[in-house]
């Protein structure tokens, strides 16, 4: 049997680390755009000037923008975890032909994970709740990084298919600034 010592140990503990977190999320959009913000310096930082030799192989992804204007805060904060994660994903495989600044490229990825943590802890407990608004914004999202995703196969993963996705994840980070800002 516990004894009211333990239990009232126990309930502290809970509410601190509420509290904390609650606290973390209600900071999370001025965390965001400080990550997004270093993200798109670190973008840069990984590679050198777009190559010119890849500019007539340039590719319309079309990035699907409506995921990121739902009216609740909360869709929206789903959505940017999706995107992080397909982020990624994308830049956690064969890069070996990217040609990149290994440094920025670890640090780019890590403040990816950090991110999608956090975001994770903060719209985990209204997950279910919203179950993503609408399952359409994601499958969106799911067809628009599989567009990138076949890019970079059917081109085996060359210098250019790369230097293109990354200019893409560029665009990305920053619509998805321009919608932080709005938060």
């Amino acid at each position: 049997i516990m004894n009211a010592f333990g239990l009232l140990l126990i309930g502290l503990i809970l509410l601190c680390t509420t509290t904390t977190s609650s606290l973390q999320c209600n900071h999370l959009p001025l965390q965001q755009r400080k990550v997004i913000e270093n993200s798109l310096r670190l973008l840069d930082k990984m590679g050198k000037k777009f190559p010119e030799q890849c500019l007539r192989e340039k590719m319309s992804f079309r990035f699907p923008e409506q995921v990121l204007k739902p009216r609740q805060k909360e869709t929206v904060k789903m959505a940017i975890e999706e995107i992080f994660q397909h982020i990624f994903y994308i830049f956690s495989k064969n890069m070996t032909l990217a040609a990149w600044d290994g440094t920025a490229l670890e640090q780019f990825q890590n403040g990816l994970y950090q991110q999608i943590e956090q975001l994770e802890a903060c719209v985990i407990k209204k997950k279910t709740h919203y179950f993503w608004s609408k399952e359409v914004n994601r499958l969106k999202l799911k067809k628009y990084f599989q567009k990138i995703d076949c890019f970079l196969k059917d081109k085996q993963h060359n210098l250019c298919s790369w230097e293109i996705s990354r200019a893409e994840m560029r665009r990305c980070l920053q619509l998805i600034d321009k919608v932080i800002r709005r938060l």
